[in-house]
């Protein structure tokens, strides 16, 4: 995720009496083992590496079923792409710091900005507000590695 900015695009609820196939299965196992955001085209190559036999399409699929229920944060980059990575931080509502180098992602809880975001909406006349936070910048290691 090199040089790519992103932005969160889900992070909903998980849905009672999802089922879990072995196509899902198989890619949340393989997200497990991940801990960049990567691309399903990068997913499904490691799953046809395993012998896993799933089609691009159907890991599209599973992702965004992963994304909904919550058990994945997916994200977009500045190119378009969707990146998914399994949520540090479960199905709860969270927010991410994500480095624009390397792509290193934080997730935190924020309940500050929840207030903010409560009182904006009512202070406008809005009701049921909901909201997307994602900060960017260059973490420590990428920091380091520009000074040498």
């Amino acid at each position: 995720m090199t040089g790519r900015r992103a932005e969160v695009v889900t992070g909903a609820a998980p849905r009672v009496g999802a089922r879990m196939t072995r196509q899902k299965q198989a890619v949340s196992e393989l997200l497990a083992g991940v801990d960049e955001f990567t691309s399903a085209q990068d997913l499904h190559a490691r799953l046809r590496a395993t012998g896993a036999r799933v089609g691009l399409t159907t890991v599209y699929t599973q992702l965004r079923a992963l994304a909904e229920a919550g058990e994945v944060d997916s994200v977009r980059a500045e190119s378009g792409e969707v990146l998914y990575r399994r949520c540090e931080l479960g199905s709860r509502h969270h927010h991410h710091l994500v480095c624009r180098r390397c792509g290193q992602t934080v997730e935190f809880d924020a309940p500050e900005v929840e207030r903010l975001a409560g009182r904006l909406a009512e202070s406008h006349g809005f009701g049921e507000p909901r909201h997307v936070l994602e900060i960017s910048g260059v973490c420590p290691r990428c920091a380091r590695a520009g000074r040498e």
